[in-house]
């Protein structure tokens, strides 16, 4: 289907999250016009603060930028190489996280909003869909993320005739840097790692002795918390984003062995006392002027939130800039209802991308939503869409998506159980196994050596497949 004047006729975009953004830039750069609807500032959402583009609602953090042993930090290294707009945006304004690509939360919404607007081939509407988009919209990315708007949200569960699947999500307090007693608190990344525009001494660290840790553990248990509506008490939460006082009651030692651990580090100001674990703070603009508290989502209300975390040595007069919070998050139950080039199959003129179809995770949902943008390219433009190979990070997370992960085992098709399909962040144990190599010698490796050296194999593999498939598509 084209326009009059020569140009493929627009696809449309509905939402403005990083699935949206990205959809949008692979679309406009590949030629092909595009409409991005994005609800806010007409419609907000219980976690949004701006009415810009990619705005980040929980973490300013990217993960690790890791491309030889972590997983995130491949598929770091794939988006760059495929033009990404998110990746660009972090890159230009990161700030230090260690090892982690970290950025300023409000420049890097403001650059993502500047350069869709500025595009030639990008339009930009501010409006709720509430409910299934025009029919004469042959074309559609539906990447309202997990918090997508009510009306929309019940118009896809109907089309889907699913019941719906969720999971609550939880977002960390941030500090005003001038509140943290740096008398008490230290610098420093943990086993001194310094990662993208970092130095090694990217965190702050807030030290607890074993008396202090388990005053804060008992808060954490007995604070007052936001308590779910009925309709709510079934709803599952995602791991990799547990509320900081779950994380407690799963037990006494939970947090020391997790967000808290006070490994690889050492406090500059009692260099003789092992702490008994830790509070790290992670910068959160470019200024350093705001700090969010490193794992510490929470579901405690917002008065308990001040009273419980002024009790970490350091943060005892801390002013917050932002406290925690809980929301619910949709998505689809997207191994059914998606093919592999994530359109719905009841309705193939939708296509479906970011959050909502089960990815976890900011840059999972904007590979995701590049993905969505370049099958929908594709199409428009006369060719056949063609994936990613399943050895790449995007061809893994899209293997998840579309349910090439869920194979049954004899166990569960004898029970007549099929494996249920939870949202999840992009890992290795998504990748198709690998042989680790060999020494020079031939010796085989073992223990922890043969485990990165199996990640650095399927890294390389990756980016060779990746280069393969990206000039493939350029054809």
């Amino acid at each position: 289907m084209t326009t009059t004047n020569s140009l493929p006729a627009p696809v449309h975009v509905i939402g403005g999250g990083l699935a949206g953004t990205e959809a949008a830039w692979a679309l406009a750069e590949r030629g092909v016009p595009t409409i991005l609807h994005e609800m806010r500032p007409v419609r907000s959402t219980e976690a949004h603060a701006t009415d810009r583009l990619g705005e980040l609602v929980c973490s300013n953090s990217l993960r690790s930028d890791d491309g030889e042993t972590n997983a995130v930090g491949v598929l770091h290294a794939e988006l760059r190489a495929c033009g990404s707009i998110v990746m660009r945006a972090a890159g230009a304004h990161q700030v230090p996280a260690g090892g982690a690509l970290a950025v300023d939360r409000e420049a890097f919404a403001q650059a993502i909003t500047a350069a869709l607007e500025a595009h030639p081939l990008i339009e930009i509407r501010r409006e709720e869909i509430a409910g299934l988009p025009d029919p004469a919209w042959d074309n559609v990315i539906v990447a309202s993320g997990p918090l997508t708007s009510p009306a929309l949200a019940e118009a896809i569960l109907g089309l889907t005739e699913e019941s719906g699947l969720a999971f609550f999500d939880a977002i960390a307090p941030i500090v005003h840097a001038d509140s943290i007693d740096m008398g008490v608190v230290w610098r420093q990344s943990r086993y001194d790692k310094a990662g993208p525009g970092g130095t090694g001494a990217d965190y702050l660290n807030c030290p607890m002795d074993k008396e202090q840790y388990e005053a804060f553990v008992d808060a954490l248990l007995t604070g007052d918390k936001v308590s779910f509506k009925e309709w709510e008490a079934s709803t599952p939460y995602f791991d990799g984003c547990l509320p900081v006082e779950v994380m407690a009651e799963r037990g006494r030692e939970t947090l020391r062995h997790g967000p808290m651990k006070p490994v690889g580090l050492t406090n500059a100001h009692r260099p003789d006392v092992k702490p008994y674990a830790i509070v790290q703070l992670r910068q959160d603009n470019a200024f350093g002027t705001l700090w969010n508290l490193v794992g510490f989502q929470t579901k405690l209300k917002h008065a308990e939130q001040v009273r419980v975390f002024r009790m970490i040595p350091g943060l005892e007069r801390a002013e917050f800039a932002r406290l925690g919070g809980l929301h619910r998050n949709t998505y689809l139950n997207s191994p059914k209802l998606l093919d592999a080039t994530l359109r719905l199959k009841g309705q193939p003129r939708l296509r479906f991308a970011g959050q909502i179809t089960g990815c976890e995770g900011y840059v999972e949902s904007a590979a995701i939503g590049h993905l969505a943008g370049r099958f929908a390219a594709a199409e428009r433009l006369g060719r056949a869409p063609i994936a990613p190979p399943a050895t790449t990070a995007m061809g893994a997370l899209l293997g998840h998506v579309t349910g090439g992960h869920l194979a049954e085992t004899a166990e569960e098709a004898s029970a007549g159980r099929p494996r249920a399909f939870q949202p999840m962040n992009v890992n290795f144990g998504l990748f198709p196994p690998i042989e680790a190599p060999k020494t020079k010698d031939g010796r085989r490796l073992r223990g922890t050596e043969k485990t990165l050296e199996k990640k650095r194999a399927m890294a390389a593999r990756a980016r060779a497949d990746l280069a393969a498939w990206n000039a493939a598509e350029t054809v």
